[in-house]
Order: structure tokens, then C-alpha cells, then sequence
């Protein structure tokens, strides 16, 4: 038996006056995720009530991890996916590479990608502002790290003995969109005695601002304004977390396997559970990802070099829902159904192989707000040999909706750690 787990990330939404109501999923006809809708579909709260709702919160639990008992922040997992171990007394930040604009009473921003800079543009500007001699001290001075990479994703790390990070609020960028940067630079949210604490708040501030005196005037920036794009043209550093363990994934569920994406987050989820990450050339996270180099590895790792299980996830919704394209965000969840799902059900029927298939939304990205929501969200299995049953029997491809409003009813699984034993049947 083969097990598949599909996640579009962020799918998921709220009804929108441009669909008549409807949110993308209700509106848009996809025939594959029918067909896995047809032999079981479901909710399921993928973030615990009280946790802030995001990939970090919502994969771990779906991997089965209960973020209410391992999570220490988002960013020791992307640095996990980079290969990046925190040292002792290390804390870990993710570092966006932001879209900021001067405006009428203050910097706004305009991307948490700075215009989804990618390859060696964002390597150079990163490079270049690291070199940067006022920043480069206010590096050294605040103990901090950056390791780069061709995204607009970055790693810090931070030797620090600050221990009262709960008394600091570093803002997600993708949550505050189009408005003034100034409320939303790092600051304390609680008295402390930690000094290394508000001393780490306002180190990072004044590296942020460092960033933009630094970047705003590269030739690179001129040059993508000039293209009519976005500059990358902030540093924007947020998620510190600590070291956190999971366990593993085999010891767990008797599995082993490989988990396919374009996001260190989710290589880090991965690789601390002890599955495999196998990269994909092409394979960048936006709209124009490579969707069949992704269910290419998926099935080699399945077919071929005897996988059990495989996720694959595509951050291609969540990124045009922050975006605020209703329009891509409709082209994202058609890719994942005609590019994704489609061809793995087609091709691992083909090998004869029986499988189970989970497929869902990690959590919703609402349109309206451009930001994550904790709402619970719809999910299907599909299961070969229920469809084979059906189709001996002389009944027709058994089909469904994956759909917030066709699931409204359905019990609510109130624990997304519950989805791994429901796809392994335990």
C-alpha cells in the first residue's frame, strides 16, 4: 500500500462577493479533487484554538505534531530545511527580503517577497547588504548571522542569552500588507528584566532600518522598478524561535518516505521527523513552480525507490492569496487539481499499486485580509481500492466536492494530528 498527502497551501477561504459568495474552492470546477472527495471528505481543525494560524502551526499538526507541545517558532524549522543547526544559545529568525515604499507619514509595505525576488538578484542584494559597512557592525554588534539563499527566505541566527522572547513582538510581514511599517517594527509587549531581550528588539529594529538606507538605492532596485516590479529593499526579520525536536516520523506510523516542496519550512517539519527532502529543480513556490517535477520525484520516490509514503506541497495559493489576486489564486487551485492531483492518481492506478491519498488546505489564506485564518478546513481521501470495488461492481467513478460548504456538516476532527492514523487506517 502507498500513501500520498497533497497539501495546497492555503486553499482554503472565505466566501467572496467577486464568486457570488462562493469561496475558489466552491466556485471553480475541479475534477480531480472530486474524484478524491467521492470516497470520503471531511474538516478538520488543523490549528489548535489559541495558536496564531500559519504553515508552521497547521503542517506540524497534519505531520502529526502537536505545536501545543513542541513549538518553539517558525524559523528553527526553516533553518532545519536549510541545513542550519542552532547553536547553543542560539535563536533563530526567518528574514524576508520585503517591498517597502516612502509614502505620506512613513515607509509602507507593499510585499512580504519583495516582489518575489528570486534567484541571483536576491543572493546580490543580500551579499551587498551584508557587506554594507554600517550594517555589517550593527551585525557584529547584535551577534547575528544571515545565511542566504536565491529566495527571498533568509536565516539568522542570533547567539543571545535572551530567554523572554515572549516579551518581544516581531510582526509577520504577509499579515500587515499595505500599511504603515512604523507600529509594526519590533517591540516589547511585556515588561521584562531580560536586557539581552530588549536589547535583541532593538538591535533588529535598527537593522531593518539599517537594510532600507542600504538597499533602497541598489542598482539591482532601480533596475526591477524600471521593469516595472517591486524593490526587494527591506530586511524583515520575525519568527524567533529556540531548538525543537519531533519525533520520528517512522518510529510513529511505521512509515518511510519522502517529502516534496519548494518551502524550508516544510523541509524542516520533514527533516526533523526524519523524511527525506529532496529538492526540485524549478521548483520556487510561486504560480510558475514546477507542478510535473514535483509529481515526477513524488513518484520515482513511490514507484521506484520504494517509498511508502510521499507528501507533496504547493505553496502557490497561499503566496497569490497574500498577493490579493483572486484571479491566481484561482489558477494556483486549478494547477494543484490538473497538475498535481490528476496525475498522481492516473499514474499510480496505472501501476497497479493500491494507495490512499489525503488531500487538504494547510489552513485558509482569506482574500479579504490577505492573511491566515485558524478556521477549520475541508479534506478528502481518496482510496483505490474503494474505487476498484465500485468500478467491478458496475457503478461509476464515485465523485464528490471539496468544498467548505460541502463539508460544513460533516463532524469536525478537532485535532489535525488525527489525519496521519486516518490516512494510514489506524
Amino acid at each position: 500500500m502507498k500513501y500520498v498527502l497533497v497539501i495546497g497551501d492555503g486553499m482554503a477561504d472565505t466566501g467572496l462577493t467577486e464568486l457570488n459568495g462562493q469561496t475558489p474552492l466552491e466556485a471553480l470546477t475541479l475534477s480531480a479533487f472530486d474524484r478524491v472527495a467521492g470516497c470520503e471528505c471531511g474538516r478538520v481543525r488543523t490549528v489548535p484554538e489559541g495558536l496564531v494560524p500559519g504553515s508552521d502551526t497547521a503542517i506540524l499538526s497534519i505531520f502529526g505534531n502537536d505545536p501545543r507541545v513542541c513549538y518553539t517558532g517558525r524559523s528553527v524549522l526553516e533553518a532545519a530545511g536549510m541545513g542550519v543547526t542552532l547553536p547553543e544559545g542560539g535563536i533563530s529568525f526567518r528574514v524576508n527580503l520585503c517591498a517597502v515604499e516612502a509614502m505620506e507619514g512613513g515607509l509602507v509595505i507593499h510585499s512580504h517577497n519583495g516582489g518575489n525576488i528570486h534567484g541571483d538578484e536576491a543572493v546580490t542584494l543580500m551579499n551587498d547588504l551584508i557587506a554594507s559597512p554600517a550594517f555589517a557592525r550593527k551585525l557584529g554588534d547584535a551577534g547575528l548571522t544571515i545565511h542566504v539563499t536565491d529566495t527571498f527566505r533568509h536565516i539568522g541566527v542570533m547567539i543571545s542569552p535572551a530567554h523572554d522572547l515572549a516579551a518581544v513582538k516581531l510582526t509577520e510581514p504577509h499579515n500587515v500588507l499595505e500599511q504603515k511599517i512604523a507600529p509594526h517594527l519590533p517591540h516589547r509587549i511585556a515588561d521584562t528584566a531580560d536586557k539581552a531581550a530588549i536589547k535583541l528588539c532593538d538591535d533588529i529594529r535598527e537593522l531593518m532600518l539599517l537594510s532600507y538606507d542600504a538597499l533602497r538605492d541598489h542598482p539591482i532596485n532601480h533596475k526591477r522598478i524600471a521593469e516595472g516590479k517591486l524593490p526587494a529593499n527591506m530586511i524583515w526579520p520575525w519568527g524567533a524561535a529556540t531548538a525543537m525536536k519531533l519525533d520520528s516520523f517512522e518510529l510513529k506510523y511505521r512509515k518511510h518516505g519522502s517529502v516534496i516542496s519548494a518551502v524550508p519550512l516544510v523541509w524542516g517539519i520533514a527533516a526533523l521527523g526524519g523524511l527525506k527532502t529532496p529538492r526540485v529543480e524549478g521548483a520556487n513556490g510561486d504560480l510558475d513552480t514546477n507542478y510535473e517535477g514535483k509529481v515526477e520525484r513524488a513518484l520515482q520516490a513511490l514507484l521506484t525507490e520504494g517509498d511508502n509514503f510521499v507528501a507533496v506541497h504547493v505553496e502557490a495559493p497561499d503566496e497569490m492569496a497574500h498577493a490579493g489576486s483572486l484571479e491566481k489564486k484561482l489558477k494556483a487551485i486549478e494547477y494543484v487539481n490538473d497538475r498535481v492531483v490528476q496525475p498522481l492518481l492516473d499514474r499510480l492506478t496505472q501501476s497497479g499499486e493500491d494507495f490512499r491519498l489525503l488531500l487538504l488546505s494547510d489552513h485558509p489564506t482569506l482574500l479579504t485580509t490577505r492573511t491566515h485564518d485558524g478556521a477549520p478546513v475541508p479534506y478528502a481521501i481518496y482510496d483505490s481500492r474503494t474505487v476498484a470495488k465500485a468500478l467491478r461492481e458496475g457503478a461509476s467513478q464515485p465523485v464528490g466536492k471539496l468544498s467548505e460548504k460541502a463539508v460544513a456538516d460533516a463532524p469536525l476532527v478537532e485535532d489535525g494530528t488525527q489525519l496521519m492514523p486516518m490516512l494510514f487506517e489506524e
